[in-house]
């Protein structure tokens, strides 16, 4: 299934494909499971996976698919660069953290309550 797909028609071609294959998959996977007795869900998943690969493979020979191709190789590519931190420098990012928010917290309890004071010292 290597073709050029740039042509506009060939691409509308190939969505159309796979805009059957999809609803087809659909149906078949709601309407056909009397016919498989009790491994109706085994046979039916199966179906709807199989017809789901073919699908993306016309998709996937689009202009938009391939784009969509290449964004997933170079996000790869990304994440292989990504220096990842040690769990040392985790559990200690992780902890001042918290004790950030415990400061935060404190700090807005204290003007929470010396505000709340205040109102009632003024009110009565």
């Amino acid at each position: 299934m290597s073709s050029d797909a740039t042509n506009p028609a060939l691409n509308a071609v190939f969505w159309l494909i796979t805009a059957v294959l999809v609803a087809g998959g659909i149906y078949g996977y709601n309407n056909f499971g009397q016919f498989f007795g009790t491994d109706a869900i085994l046979y039916r998943v199966l179906g709807l996976l199989a017809v789901s690969a073919v699908a993306i493979a016309f998709a996937l020979q689009t202009t938009q698919g391939k784009n969509f191709w290449a964004l997933l190789k170079g996000a790869r590519t990304e994440i292989r660069k990504v220096v990842w931190p040690t769990r040392q420098e985790t559990t200690q990012t992780t902890m001042i953290v918290l004790l950030v928010v415990v400061v935060a917290g404190l700090i807005l309890w204290g003007l929470d309550t010396g505000l709340g004071w205040l109102a009632s010292t003024i009110i009565g």
